[in-house]
């Protein structure tokens, strides 16, 4: 199914998943992660989340979602007490950040490198 028109994009049954897979694909670029280094995780439940990784010791969590303005779902609550990442970002097509809750946090795209890499603090490989 062709798109040809900024109204078609944005009510295209699609989108989500192709601006998740965008998305993703960015974080993975910018934190110079390598396809070992990625996973997804997810339980029986049905809680999961797009990007868990490793750093320095520690996990971290990348969730991505195709909203104005993302908000803390059970799935990130079930994450942030089974996995106990350091931080969790949710990554939306917005331009703002701030915090969801304590050590979550929303990064519009735009803040994506500077946010993400400011609080891992790491050394990026060449």
């Amino acid at each position: 199914m062709a798109v040809g028109s900024k109204n078609e994009l944005v009510n295209h049954p699609r989108l989500g998943a192709s601006w998740e897979g965008f998305a993703l694909e960015q974080v993975l670029i910018h934190l110079n992660l390598r396809e070992e280094e990625a996973f997804f995780w997810a339980v029986h439940t049905g809680a999961e989340l797009d990007l868990v990784f490793q750093r320095k010791g520690r996990l971290w969590g990348v969730e991505i979602k195709y909203k104005d303005a993302p908000t803390v779902s059970k799935s990130m609550r079930s994450a942030m007490t089974e996995l106990k990442p350091a931080h969790l970002w949710v990554i939306f097509p917005g331009d703002d950040v701030y915090p969801l809750e304590k050590n979550i946090t929303a990064v519009g795209m735009g803040h994506l490198k500077s946010e993400i890499k400011e609080e891992t603090k790491w050394t990026l490989r060449h």
